[in-house]
């Protein structure tokens, strides 16, 4: 199935505001979905016959950095079956204010960007998320075990991050980098 045809079955499915932009002109074909249509979009994607999205190959956080004021949360999608892949962006707000407030999650008095977990329609999303919150600081709503999985349960801030401070000592050791 094409990127086109993928894209009129979505289109048909969902209303236009779950469906932001379709980028069809670059190396991999992308769809940026809305949010809160998330986790729907995924599952029609894996449970449409023809489309049979079966395997989250990668999941992966971008942070935009200041100036542009967001993070990129992107999925790689492949049907084992069908042979054919795509890739789904959602965008977060990467500041917290008044107007954003109900895009975050408070943990350990910060206040991090929210996302519904796609781990009830891939069991692969469970370490990608897991990941993308230990070294980006995301939130995976709806996750069953959101938690560090690379670094330290206790340590500061998330290292990926483009504003991250580099610790000088954990734990009475010298921090190198």
């Amino acid at each position: 199935m094409t990127f086109t045809e993928i894209v009129a079955k979505l289109t048909e499915k969902f209303p236009e505001k779950a469906i932001l932009k379709t980028e069809a002109d670059i190396a991999q074909p992308a769809i940026t979905v809305d949010k809160n249509h998330l986790l729907e979009v995924c599952q029609f994607l894996f449970a449409t016959e023809n489309l049979y999205f079966d395997f989250l190959s990668n999941l992966t956080a971008i942070d935009n950095g200041m100036k542009i004021n967001s993070f990129e949360i992107v999925y790689h999608l492949y049907s084992i079956p069908y042979n054919h892949s795509i890739v789904l962006k959602v965008f977060l707000p990467r500041t917290y204010s008044e107007e954003t407030k109900n895009e975050f999650y408070e943990f350990n008095n910060a206040f991090l960007p929210i996302i519904p977990s796609v781990n009830p329609v891939w069991r692969s999303a469970n370490w990608h998320e897991r990941e993308a919150f230990d070294l980006m600081g995301i939130w995976f709503d709806g996750h069953p075990d959101m938690r560090r999985i690379l670094l330290p349960a206790d340590w500061q801030g998330h290292p990926l991050r483009k504003d991250y401070q580099n610790m000088e000592t954990y734990h009475g050791i010298k921090v190198a980098y």
